[in-house]
């Protein structure tokens, strides 16, 4: 294609296309932030399909030149950029967006822009896969987590380019069988109509501040009456009223769960001390507190702004109320004072398996406490699906919502977004999916439920298939760029399976880790029709354990570290130890010291 370059038309940054026409031509001069294209004018057109939407990567590196890809197109519109011309800040936005995503730089193209009115950028953007001598397209995996990176907007705010609007995704040739639907940004709405619509909220905003002003200054005057009124949450039959709303109030009687009050919670804090913080998250900080009756607890606390708003408060109390189960994280009781949200749960001094799964604390996790953590996790999840009244998805399965005890027993944790399965008289379901938004943590959602928006209990057992592949390899879901699912996959096919696994983990007997890895696979097939429930995974993962010769179930008793403190106090004892290794295993039944190729956590 002929190059502009030189064009008086490509100094005016407002002009559309300006970054297709403009930039220098296919073995020409190089330009001041250009990619070098001059290698692909070498590259013989034959070898790259065009008619099934193949085409060489702009910006590929010179070690793998003429990389022939399909793109998958991606047009975005920048709501309020603080530039006026975009070609200076065209590297940047390139950097600010590949290093988001995880990928390599050449891996993004930027096909074209356009300013458009209210000074928003309209672009269109290509997405090449990763250089390969065999795959010259994304895989399914990679192109959910991209769609899903892109789609619930991962990308953090930036003062230069601001917010985003996703218009769409361009789907071509070996792309094309994916339907995706984005709801339309126009409302049909007149001017006319809209100005009524603001005239009114500004009228309604104005006389709800008066109202509010005038509540504020009753309330402070009678401060001690309305504590009172608060206390009367908790009525003398032991029940807990709680209101989804501060203007329409639903009462919710909720049996066998405590209301403390703040002030509880802050004596058994130290007045929310550092010393006694033990985590933090997306939802706000977790302490470790003493009750005056001595019970050790954990008190999340949610900060100001946190992404758990009400409904989810409500949702955690009223579904870990009703739930009682050895593999489930037992609720004590909530504090709703002060406009604070705080939730009791059972402490668990062990902390999550995320943190167990850290290069600090691996040694304490050989193949059979991995094991054992899967099948009490999977037990627990199984509870949900079958014996829950009504059952329950949970819909965030992953290493940081398992928590483990003192004795390392594996509770899944954290309700906040679980989804109650309908279910007709004569407790039948009544239909096999719930169509809802799409909630979850990306590296761990169900692509057919980020597709569809049906949400199934098999969207559980995706997430639980992510967490026995970490279990095995100490990878994260996505790492630089990699995704779990396709490493482990790619690797098994070429025969290298065995070095996937965790060095840590010390000896283990191969035929427990092929079968645990085959499961791990199924349970991450894209189509959830294909993955097992979880009643067959609980199954399979209880033949493993019979596998295992005696001894081997568990590292020694850790319970004589077990008496206070922190996982990170504690762990740190027994992590120089020898490694603990069953009498009872041959050697030849022995798979260790197996350098990966896959970078493990």
């Amino acid at each position: 294609m002929s190059s502009l370059q030189g064009n008086p038309i490509c100094s005016k940054a407002n002009e559309a296309n300006v970054i297709r026409f403009c930039r220098p031509g296919i073995g020409g001069e190089e330009g001041p932030g250009s990619s070098d294209n001059s290698s692909i004018a070498t590259c013989s057109p034959l070898s790259c399909a065009s008619s099934d939407s193949f085409e060489f990567v702009p910006n590929s590196p010179s070690s793998c030149q003429c990389f022939c890809a399909a793109p998958l197109g991606v047009v975005l519109r920048l709501r309020s950029p603080s530039i006026t011309d975009f070609r200076p800040y065209e590297n940047p936005f390139e950097v600010y967006v590949t290093t988001n995503l995880l990928l390599y730089t050449y891996q993004l193209y930027i096909d074209s822009f356009e300013w458009q009115e209210s000074h928003r950028l309209w672009m269109n953007l290509k997405f090449f896969p990763q250089c390969s001598t065999t795959m010259h397209q994304f895989n399914d995996s990679e192109i959910h987590r991209l769609m899903n990176a892109i789609a619930t907007f991962t990308l953090p705010p930036n003062e230069t380019f601001g917010p985003y609007d996703l218009l769409n995704f361009t789907l071509l040739g070996p792309y094309s069988y994916i339907k995706v639907v984005l709801e339309s940004s126009k409302s049909g709405l007149s001017k006319g109509v809209v100005s009524a619509i603001v005239l009114g909220a500004i009228f309604c905003a104005t006389s709800l501040f008066f109202a509010v002003a005038v509540v504020f200054w009753l309330k402070q005057n009678k401060h001690k009456k309305s504590k009172e009124q608060q206390r009367e949450f908790i009525s003398s039959e032991g029940y807990m009223q709680l209101t989804f709303s501060l203007v329409t109030k639903v009462p919710i009687k909720i049996e066998g769960v405590r209301g403390f009050s703040f002030e509880e919670l802050e004596v058994a804090t130290n007045n929310f001390s550092i010393s006694a913080q033990v985590g933090q998250g997306g939802y706000g900080k977790v302490y470790r507190g003493i009750l005056t009756d001595g019970t050790i607890v954990a008190i999340k606390r949610a900060q100001e702004g946190s992404l758990q708003g009400q409904k989810e408060f409500f949702t955690e109390i009223e579904t870990l109320s009703r739930l009682h189960h050895r593999n489930l994280v037992s609720l004590v009781g909530y504090c709703n004072e002060e406009g604070e949200q705080m939730l009791v749960y059972d402490f668990m001094p062990n902390g999550s398996l995320r943190d167990l799964l850290s290069d600090r604390f691996k040694k304490l996790l050989n193949f059979g406490r991995r094991l054992q953590i899967a099948l009490d996790s999977s037990k627990g999840i199984l509870y949900l699906h079958t014996e829950a009244d009504p059952p329950i998805i949970h819909r965030d399965i992953k290493t940081n919502n398992i928590l483990l005890d003192s004795k390392f027993t594996a509770k899944v944790s954290d309700f906040g977004i679980s989804k109650i399965v309908p279910v007709a008289d004569g407790d039948e379901v009544l239909t096999g999916h719930i169509s809802t938004t799409v909630r979850g943590t990306p590296g761990y959602l169900d692509p057919e439920y980020f597709l569809t928006h049906k949400l199934t209990e098999k969207s559980d057992v995706y997430g639980i298939g992510i967490v026995f592949l970490e279990l095995l390899t100490g990878m994260r879901p996505i790492s630089h760029g990699r995704n779990i699912v396709r490493e482990v996959l790619g690797a098994c096919q070429s025969g290298m399976m065995f070095s996937t696994i965790d060095r840590s983990m010390g000896p283990y007997p191969s035929e427990c880790i092929k079968r645990f890895m085959a499961l791990a696979l199924k349970c991450c097939e894209d189509e959830s029709a294909l993955r097992p429930s979880m009643l067959e995974v609980v199954r399979e993962l209880e033949n493993i354990s019979m596998m295992l010769p005696k001894g081997d179930a568990v590292l020694p008793d850790l319970d004589a570290f077990s008496s206070g403190g922190s996982v990170f106090s504690r762990l740190a004892q027994f992590s120089n130890s020898e490694p603990f290794v069953t009498a009872d295993l041959g050697g030849s039944d022995l798979v260790s010291g197996v350098i990966p190729s896959i970078r493990p956590r």
